[in-house]
C-alpha cells in the first residue's frame, strides 16, 4: 500500500511540475522586463538584450552572450540581480549559467561528444524580446529597436587593431574618445580612403566606450542605416520619435557620413541633430573617405560644422604596419581555425608588398590562403601562394609593363628613362635602376634573364643582385622603403 502511494506521490509531483514549468524563454522575458527598468534602455540594449536564452536536453539553461566582452559585463554589473530574478521567476530551479558564444560552441561540441547531450534553443522566444510599450507613447524607429551591439562587428575591438605610423594619432584619439575624458574635440572625424580600417575603428571605440561607462548611450549607425530609418520615420509619421532616440544618445557615431551628400532632408536632420548634441555637451563622432573639405556636394552648414571639431586623417599602411596587420591576423585565423597559424616569411612579404592599397584587400589574400590550405598555411611555397591567388588578382588589375616601372622611377627620381638603360653606375643612376629592377620582379612575371634584357642587355645575375639588394637595405631605409610604395601605388593607378 505505502509503495502505492510513493508511487501516486510520485506521479502527482512530476504532473504539478510538468503544470507549473514555464518554457525558459517566457521566464527569461519576464527577467527582462525587470532588468530594462532597473538598468536603463542604454545599458540594457548594449550588453542584455543581445545575449540568446539555449536550453540543453538536460534541462539546464545558459544565457549565451555575442562576445566575451559582454559576458565579462553581465557578470560584473548584473549577474547577481539576473540570478535572483530568475530564482523568483522559475518555479522549478532550473540552474541558469553564462557563457560567450565561442565557449559555449565549444561546451556543446564537447558534451555531444562525450555524453550525447543536444543542445536546442528555448521553445519560447528568447532572440527577439518583446518589451510591453504604453499605449500612449509611439513606439520607437528602427533606431530604437536595433541596439547599438548589432550594428558593431566583435572581432573589430582596440585588442584586434595594430597601430603603427599610418594610423597612431587616430587611434590616440579614438581611445580617448573612448574614455570619456574631459577637454575632448567635438565632433570628431576620421578620414580615408576605402581598406584604412576606420570601421574598424569606430567599432573599437564604441565598444571600449560602453566597456568604459555602461550607463552611457552608446549609438552606432552607419550612414545608410541613418538614411534607411530617416526616410521610414517620415514615411510612417515618426520623425519626433527618430530625433528622440538619437538626440538622447551620450555618444552618437556614424560610419560613411559622406553618403549622406547631397540628401537634402537627411543632411538638414543630420545637421540639427549634430548641433544639439554638441551644444548638449554629447559626443559625436564620424568617418568618411575625404575631408569635410573635399565633400562639395555635401550642405555648406553641415560641411562646416564637421570641420569643426578634429578631423584626423588615416594614411596607407606602410610596410611594417602591413606585416604587422598580417601577423595578427594570421594568428588569429590560427586559433579560430585550431591551428598554429604561420607562414614563411617570404610569404609574409610577398603580402605586405603585393596588397598595399588597402587592408581588407590583404586580409581578403590571407582569408583565401587560409581557406585553400587550412593547417597547410604554414609549408606552403612562395610559388604556391602565388599559384592560389593569381586567379584574384588578375581581374580587372591594371597590367604593368617594365616600361611603365622604368618610366615611373625616372619621373620619382627625377631622372632620364634612358638613364636607367645606361651602363653609368654612379649612385645617383645604380639605386633607382636597382630599384626599378625591383619593382619588375615584383610587379610583374618577367623573368630575371627578360627583365635584364630590357635594362640595357644587362645579364640575370646583376637583376638578381639588384633584387636582393633592394630587399635588405629596404628593411632599414625608411625613405627607400617609401619611395618604393609611393611608385608602387602610382603604377597601380
Amino acid at each position: 500500500m505505502s509503495i502505492k502511494v510513493g508511487v501516486a506521490s510520485q506521479d502527482l509531483s512530476a504532473a504539478y511540475a510538468a503544470v507549473t514549468r514555464e518554457p525558459a524563454g517566457i521566464v527569461w522575458n519576464k527577467v527582462c522586463v525587470s532588468l530594462k527598468r532597473e538598468l536603463g534602455d542604454a545599458a540594457f540594449g548594449s550588453w542584455i538584450a543581445p545575449a540568446v536564452l539555449r536550453e540543453t536536453q538536460g534541462g539546464d539553461v545558459v544565457l549565451v552572450t555575442p562576445t566575451g566582452i559582454a559576458r565579462d559585463w553581465i557578470r560584473r554589473s548584473a549577474w547577481r540581480r539576473i540570478g535572483e530574478l530568475w530564482a523568483a521567476g522559475d518555479a522549478v530551479g532550473r540552474r541558469l549559467d553564462l557563457k560567450s558564444r565561442l565557449e559555449f560552441e565549444s561546451s556543446a561540441d564537447a558534451a555531444s561528444a562525450t555524453a550525447g547531450a543536444v543542445y536546442v534553443e528555448a521553445k519560447a522566444q528568447p532572440i527577439e524580446i518583446v518589451l510591453p510599450v504604453s499605449s500612449d507613447v509611439p513606439a520607437a524607429p528602427t533606431p530604437g529597436k536595433t541596439s547599438p551591439v548589432q550594428g558593431l562587428q566583435e572581432r573589430f575591438t582596440f585588442d584586434t587593431f595594430v597601430p603603427g605610423p599610418a594610423n597612431e594619432f587616430a587611434h590616440a584619439v579614438a581611445r580617448r574618445v573612448a574614455s570619456w575624458a574631459d577637454g575632448h574635440f567635438n565632433p570628431v572625424l576620421f578620414h580615408g580612403p576605402y581598406g584604412f580600417g576606420k570601421t574598424h575603428l569606430l567599432n573599437a571605440l564604441a565598444w571600449e566606450a560602453m566597456r568604459n561607462a555602461p550607463n552611457k548611450r552608446v549609438v552606432y549607425l552607419t550612414a545608410e542605416r541613418f538614411l534607411s530609418t530617416f526616410v521610414r520615420a517620415v514615411m510612417d509619421r515618426q520623425t519626433a520619435a527618430f530625433k528622440d532616440e538619437l538626440r538622447g544618445a551620450d555618444l552618437l557615431i556614424i560610419d560613411d557620413v559622406h553618403f549622406i551628400a547631397g540628401k537634402q532632408s537627411s543632411q538638414e536632420e543630420l545637421f540639427h541633430t549634430l548641433t544639439a548634441l554638441v551644444e548638449d555637451g554629447r559626443r559625436v563622432v564620424f568617418s568618411a573617405d575625404r575631408p569635410p573639405s573635399a565633400m562639395t556636394e555635401m550642405d555648406a552648414r553641415l560641411r562646416s560644422h564637421l570641420s569643426a571639431g578634429l578631423v584626423c586623417g588615416l594614411e596607407p599602411a606602410d610596410r611594417s604596419l602591413r606585416l604587422g596587420i598580417l601577423e595578427r591576423k594570421i594568428e588569429a585565423l590560427g586559433r579560430a581555425q585550431g591551428f598554429v597559424g604561420s607562414v614563411r616569411p617570404e610569404v609574409l612579404q610577398f603580402l605586405a608588398d603585393r596588397f598595399t592599397d588597402s587592408v581588407r584587400e590583404l586580409e581578403g589574400a590571407l582569408n583565401t590562403l587560409t581557406a585553400r590550405a587550412g593547417e597547410r598555411l604554414s609549408r606552403l611555397t612562395l610559388d604556391e601562394v602565388q599559384a592560389i591567388l593569381r586567379p584574384h588578382l588578375r581581374g580587372g588589375e591594371k597590367r604593368i609593363t617594365i616600361d611603365d616601372i622604368q618610366k615611373a622611377t625616372s619621373e620619382h627620381y627625377g631622372m632620364k628613362q634612358a638613364d636607367l638603360l645606361s651602363e653609368r653606375r654612379n649612385r645617383a643612376i645604380a639605386r633607382p635602376r636597382q630599384a626599378a629592377m625591383w619593382l619588375a620582379k615584383q610587379l610583374t612575371t618577367r623573368s630575371l634573364p627578360d627583365i635584364g634584357r630590357r635594362f640595357g642587355g644587362r645579364d640575370h645575375t646583376t637583376v638578381l643582385h639588384a633584387v636582393r639588394r633592394i630587399e635588405a637595405l629596404r628593411q632599414d631605409d625608411a625613405v627607400l622603403s617609401q619611395d618604393l610604395e609611393t611608385i608602387t601605388r602610382k603604377l597601380r593607378g
